[in-house]
């Protein structure tokens, strides 16, 4: 795990050295030896925010202290982070800032920071995650969909709304459907931002894994073979399965050879009789990541 993240801090360091210069996001999963498809979800589940976010962020702010110098123009300093007027470049800078650049300048105020970050080994606790490698054949999700906004906190409105609004025969009927692991009606993320960030959206279904053919009258989403690590826990229902997402990022895909790959993450949830509690079974698609 220690590796890993010395790896993730060189990353951090070749973004530092071209916060005013291009580059992809392939030259920073190169270096931490990943894909950018994983480098992309684990920064954010580290760092809390996305990469883009945090890069913006970071460009605004080293923009700041060259606006209160005052040794460039505002034009040259738009430009050399990229970007392409000084219009667009004062729209960024206020947003972040509160103020514009043409008035921080003239009056000396006090600017927002975004710190540089480096990612460290914390050992917290004694807790172990429960979970299994999977082989899959090919299958489907059959069931209803919606086009929701990814909430990171509490229970997600849009999809209890769309939930409540199936109708019991319905679910009897995707529910006679399931035929494989995991058994029963699961939650289903599909199409979600590489971001991960609040407020972006994802395909939501809620149906059944099976290898039946879809009913003309419900939605369905084809799964190619592939790996898949199960993850188990129990607690305080929405915020633990939450958190299982968050735990799964920030502590298994750092000390596990693996490292997740495109693909829907199906959730299988159980709820005490009162709905505070909650039994949860999380299948995110994974590949062998490189050696270390």
């Amino acid at each position: 795990m220690a590796e890993s993240l010395e790896r993730l801090n060189e990353a951090l360091e070749h973004i530092e050295s071209r916060l005013d210069e291009r580059f992809e996001v392939t030259e920073l999963a190169r270096i931490a030896m990943t894909s950018e498809y994983h480098f992309r979800r684990l920064f954010s589940a580290l760092a809390g925010l996305p990469l883009s976010e945090y890069v913006r962020r970071r460009r605004l702010t080293v923009a700041g202290a060259e606006v209160l110098a005052g040794e460039r123009t505002l034009l040259e300093i738009a430009v050399r982070y990229g970007y392409g007027s000084g219009e667009a470049f004062a729209r960024a800078f206020r947003a972040m800032h509160g103020v514009g650049p043409g008035e921080a300048r003239r009056t000396g105020a006090i600017l927002t920071a975004q710190p540089r970050l480096s990612f460290r080994l914390v050992v917290e606790g004694n807790s172990s995650m429960r979970y299994r490698i999977v082989e899959k054949e090919a299958f489907r999700v059959v069931g209803r969909r919606i086009r929701v906004r990814l909430v990171h906190e509490g229970v997600n409105p849009e999809i209890a709304r769309f939930i409540r609004g199936i109708d019991q025969e319905t679910l009897r009927r995707v529910g006679a459907l399931s035929d494989q692991e995991p058994k029963g009606i699961v939650g289903v993320s599909d199409n979600l931002d590489p971001s991960r960030a609040e407020g972006t959206e994802l395909d939501y279904y809620h149906g059944v894994v099976t290898g039946s053919a879809t009913p003309e009258d419900l939605d369905g989403l084809t799964v190619p073979a592939g790996t898949w690590a199960v993850f188990e826990n129990s607690g305080p229902f929405p915020l633990a399965l939450q958190h299982l997402w968050r735990d799964v990022f920030t502590q298994w895909f750092p000390s596990n050879p693996y490292r997740s790959r495109p693909g829907p993450e199906i959730l299988r949830t159980q709820l005490s009789p009162d709905a505070t509690e909650a039994d949860a079974e999380l299948w995110i698609p994974v590949e062998q990541g490189p050696p270390s």
